[in-house]
This record gives structure tokens, sequence and C-alpha cells, in this order.
């Protein structure tokens, strides 16, 4: 079965000049070679496919049958499956300092195409696909240019594919808070998802409770709790545990550590305890998920 793969196959081949640059735009082709992308990237992406693929995105399957436009997020894990004998399209990576130029611009984490627990796959319709593939064909004619401003055109480029996007989202993403509340949800979000995903047994997680943020960012735990509360509708210790559980399923699903591995790398003392905590939640044990 093939696998997608891009022009230059190899991803770290191009780390240096994302670094350099701030952004890569690329030609994907369909390849004979097996790509594994369960690992903490610098980066995101979007992409637009043409042909028959399964999206494998945190502990989600996805299948599409036609022209797609994705949207990936350096915290959670990703591959791409292709399923049909062929495959095109365009794919550009850019980091965040490279999209925002102001330090006041919103955090791509707070919209509505990069959150987590989103299932940022868009099919689209004809007119959608000629717009876009217009779009990403004008990138890669200015990435290989020598304009002196050609990274302000691409960084357009890239807005004005987000903003289509938007635009095929339901109006409710686009609640947006201006308080002190809102302000640290916002940086307690942010350090929840800067732990993910777990790459390491060596790594374990180490913020696992509601005091362990409110240490981190300086503020009382009841604090932290309130603000919290009052934006996202849900307990700090609810979104630490649904964290933890999305990330337990991603790992089951997608690596060979054994099942205590995975508790360690969790934080948990005892595989007995993650037992007990992963059954509560989802209603059975590890391994039988990952059965």
């Amino acid at each position: 079965m093939n696998k997608l793969s891009h022009t230059i196959t190899d991803i770290s081949k191009f780390d240096e000049e994302l670094k350099l640059n701030g952004f890569k735009v690329n030609e994907i082709v369909s390849e004979n070679c097996i790509v594994q992308s369960y690992n903490r990237k610098n980066f995101y992406k979007v992409c637009l496919v043409l042909g028959k693929s399964i999206i494998h995105y945190a502990d989600k399957g996805i299948q599409i049958n036609e022209a797609t436009l994705f949207f990936g997020n350096p915290y959670i894990p990703y591959s791409w499956e292709v399923i049909s004998k062929e495959q095109m399209g365009y794919s550009c990576l850019f980091s965040e300092d490279f999209l925002k130029r102001h330090e006041r611009s919103d955090s791509l984490q707070a919209s509505p195409l990069f959150e987590i627990g989103g299932t940022p796959i868009f099919a689209l319709n004809e007119e959608q696909k000629i717009l876009l593939l217009s779009i990403f064909q004008k990138m890669i004619t200015e990435q290989n240019s020598e304009y002196y401003f050609k990274d302000d055109l691409i960084r357009n480029y890239i807005n004005l594919i987000i903003h289509e996007a938007l635009k095929m989202q339901p109006s409710r993403n686009f609640i947006k808070y201006h308080n002190a509340s809102a302000r640290i949800a916002s940086l307690f979000l942010e350090l929840l998802e800067k732990q993910f995903p777990i790459e390491s047994t060596n790594h374990p997680l180490i913020l696992r409770t509601a005091q362990d943020f409110a240490r981190n960012l300086s503020i009382h735990v009841n604090h932290l709790n309130r603000s919290v509360k009052e934006v996202t509708g849900k307990p700090t210790s609810v979104h630490i545990a649904d964290r933890i559980v999305s990330e337990a399923k991603a790992l089951l699903q997608h690596t060979d550590w054994n099942i205590a591995d995975i508790a360690y790398a969790l934080g948990f003392e005892y595989p007995t305890y993650f037992n007990i905590f992963f059954k509560n939640k989802e209603g059975r044990t590890p391994s039988a998920l990952r059965k």
C-alpha cells in the first residue's frame, strides 16, 4: 500500500531551511514509502491533497475521498496513508513566528483550525479546490523567485488559505474573550499542550495537577480554577485528564511501548493507577483499547 510522501521525502532535509526562512512550500507526490509522523515538530502545516487517503490524526482515523484541506498542529501526532493509485497536491510548512509578525497577534493554538480536540479536515467543492490550488501554486512560484518581499506575499497567501477555511467553520468557533480570566486560561491551555506529544519514556509528564500548573504560572490554584472554568466551562482537572487520556490513546495506537512504559511516561507511579484512571474515563482498559 502506498504512503504519502513529499518530493523531499525526509523532512529533516529541509528543517534547516524552515528554521532559516520560517516556511517551506512543497509539491506532494505519491511514492512507495512509509511516512511516520508521530513526533514533535516545530512547525504548523497546511495541505491540499487530491486523492483517496486515510489520515491518522491523534486517536482518530479519518478517510477522505475527495479534494481535502488539512491543517496540522505541531502538538498533535498524525500520519497520512494513501489508498488511491495516484496522489497529488501541495503542502506548506511554517512556524508560528513566521506567521505572527506582532507580539499582540493571537496564538495559532487559539484558532479553530489548530485547536486541540478539533478535526481540521475540510472536504472541498470544485470552486474551493480551484481557488486553493491557485494559491498554493502562487506560493511555489514566489518561493522560487528572487522577489525581495516574497516572505510577505507567502505570509499573505497562508492567511488567505486560513480565512478561506475559517469561512467553512460554524460561527460558534469564533467566540473570543478579552479579559484577565481569558489570558490565564489561554496560558494554562498553552502550557498544557507544550507537554505533548510524549516522545520518550525518559521524559515523563511533569505537570499533572491544577496545583502544578498554578505554581508554574505563579498564581493561586483557586484563581486558575475559576478562570479556566469561567472561560471554557470545564474545570482545570477535566482539561488535564482529557488531554492525558487523548495522549494515552495515541500512544497505545501509534507506538509499541508496553502499558507500564506508557503509564510512567504519563506520570503515573504505578501501571495499576493508570489502568484505573483510563477505565474510569474510557470505560475500558488500555489493553482492551490496544486490542
